[in-house]
């Protein structure tokens, strides 16, 4: 699998991801998706809702092979937890 380039700086990426997920996705998915991944092509603003990362990013990547990702697990700060603790 090829990567695609990315446009933005890491800063530019997140700020992005996290307004486009803030004012218009969340409303539409956050109700029965607790816990799952939306990955959204920040350029386009095209999302997919998946239970992990990769499915969720494949799915998004069949439909726009140059999408530049940003993910965000509904209803949580993270998308992945580190360390000691519950799994998520």
């Amino acid at each position: 699998m090829i990567l695609p380039t990315l446009h933005y700086s890491a800063e530019e990426h997140a700020r992005r991801g996290t307004e486009m997920y803030e004012s218009q996705i969340r409303p539409l998915v956050e109700e029965g998706n607790y816990g799952k991944i939306v990955s959204i092509d920040i350029d386009s603003g095209a999302y997919e809702i998946a239970r992990d990362t990769v499915t969720a990013s494949d799915r998004l990547i069949e439909r726009y092979p140059n999408a530049q990702i940003w993910c965000v697990r509904v209803g949580h700060k993270g998308v992945h937890k580190f360390g000691l603790g519950r799994p998520v």
